[in-house]
């Protein structure tokens, strides 16, 4: 399996950007994605995941109604619409993939076994 991020970049606090994660290498139809973000000095942290069979989205308490996770079976993608951005979005965002993770365990780094690289993203205030 393999994960590409793309989309990332620098803007201004109030601005949107959209991250997009292009999987390949096996069927995801079991399978959860997700987006995690790891700030200088800090642990990466859940940002938002979504079910790629149903498409039940998750998403961390602080990025609940400006951030959108979405996928596109179609092309095998899935994207993160980031809107009203803030200064303490600032981080590397990485996507990843893991199959059969419960709902407990949605939001852990640990429970996901496939990552793509990071894809910076600087929110200048």
């Amino acid at each position: 399996v393999q994960l590409q991020a793309s989309g990332g970049g620098l803007v201004q606090a109030g601005d949107s950007l959209r991250l997009s994660c292009a999987a390949s290498g096996r069927t995801f139809s079991s399978y959860t994605m997700a987006w995690f973000r790891q700030a200088p000095g800090k642990e990466r942290e859940f940002v938002a995941a979504i079910r790629w069979s149903g498409g039940t989205t998750f998403y961390a308490d602080s990025v609940k109604g400006r951030f959108t996770i979405s996928r596109d079976k179609a092309k095998n993608t899935f994207d993160l619409q980031m809107n009203t951005l803030k200064a303490e979005d600032t981080a590397a965002y990485y996507c990843a993939a893991g199959g059969g993770i419960i709902l407990s365990s949605t939001r852990l780094p640990t429970s996901y076994t496939y990552w793509g690289q990071g894809t910076l993203v600087t929110v200048s205030s």
